[in-house]
């Protein structure tokens, strides 16, 4: 396993990181997580991301139970807050209150003193920004926090972000979780040279585009009944134009190249957002070891230009 930088500071994360969304609390019982945790740290994963709202905060309670028996210096945590957490108005978004509130809720469920990344889920357009960077800086004071980033901003956003905290002297964000993989390109126009600029590392999630990129999904064939297509617990975003027969041809054509690099295509659509300097990890979803030391098989792997020319003449930017 390789490590980078997480964006311009001073940690450094596994190139690859588990995710909990869909999978842990939900779809996964605890001892599947817990055998996949230790696979992860086998393999030299340190880096594992999480939310307060996957599963109604059941996702960061199974971290909790299964990462008791790990030294706390062994691994990097990351959750987020933003989603709706309860029914009152003031149970979502990114207000000091909110802010405050659901750091400490994560932190009880997920049996810490603080956790190494906090992120804003997504932009809040009802909230003062100097209200949110301030709590957000509030929290790494209180040493609730090592870091903080966001997750789904616009460029725009990103930068008026940069700006006040640099005029007011406020913790900077170090990351952004972002949405991308070969079928999904957008943040490369904006959002990566905003950050790379600032120095803020991507932490990608979906680089799969949901399983569609390991190439078990054939065109015109019925989903396999053992995958995440066909599973209701977490298929609800794979039923939106994901699994037309065109993009499934296009992934077919990866094969080939994927064969002459020597590796599985879930390892080279992982290395090949890898590919990328301003990308710090990829975060995959596992719900089986073997899937997660396949994944981590993508760590440190470097693509020949002919295959990085054949992949942008099938998904052109």
């Amino acid at each position: 396993m390789q490590y980078r930088h997480l964006g311009s500071s001073g940690l450094r994360v596994s190139e690859v990181c588990l995710g909990s969304w869909l999978t842990y609390g939900n779809a996964t019982d605890d001892s599947t997580a817990e055998a996949i945790v230790d696979k992860a740290f086998e393999l030299g994963i340190n880096f594992f991301d999480c939310a307060n709202v996957y599963a109604g905060g059941e996702a960061e309670k199974v971290w909790g139970r299964v990462f008791s028996k790990f030294d706390r210096d062994d691994y990097v945590i990351a959750t987020k807050v933003y989603f709706p957490m309860g029914s009152g108005p003031n149970d979502r978004g990114l207000s000091r209150k909110h802010i405050r509130e659901q750091c400490e809720r994560s932190l009880k469920r997920l049996n810490l003193d603080y956790v190494d990344l906090y992120q804003c889920h997504r932009y809040d357009t009802e909230t003062p920004l100097e209200e949110t960077l301030r709590a957000m800086d509030d929290l790494v004071t209180a040493g609730k926090a090592l870091y903080v980033g966001f997750s789904e901003w616009p460029a725009s956003r990103i930068a008026e972000a940069v700006g006040m905290q640099q005029r007011m002297n406020l913790d900077p964000f170090v990351s952004s979780q972002p949405y991308y993989n070969m079928t999904g390109r957008g943040i490369e126009r904006e959002v990566m040279p905003t950050c790379k600029r600032e120095g803020i590392g991507q932490i990608v999630f979906s680089p799969l585009a949901q399983g569609v990129l390991t190439g078990k999904y054939l065109p015109g064939q019925p989903v396999p009944a053992d995958s995440r297509a066909a599973d209701p617990k977490q298929n609800m975003f794979l039923n939106q134009g994901r699994l037309d027969d065109g993009l499934l041809e296009k992934v077919q054509q990866l094969k080939p190249i994927a064969e002459r690099e020597g590796l599985s295509l879930a390892q080279l659509a992982l290395a090949w957002i890898l590919r990328n300097d301003n990308v710090s990890s990829v975060i995959v979803g596992a719900t089986k070891p073997d899937q997660l030391a396949d994944n981590a098989g993508a760590s440190g792997k470097v693509l020949s230009p002919e295959t990085l020319a054949e992949i942008d003449a099938l998904f052109p930017l």
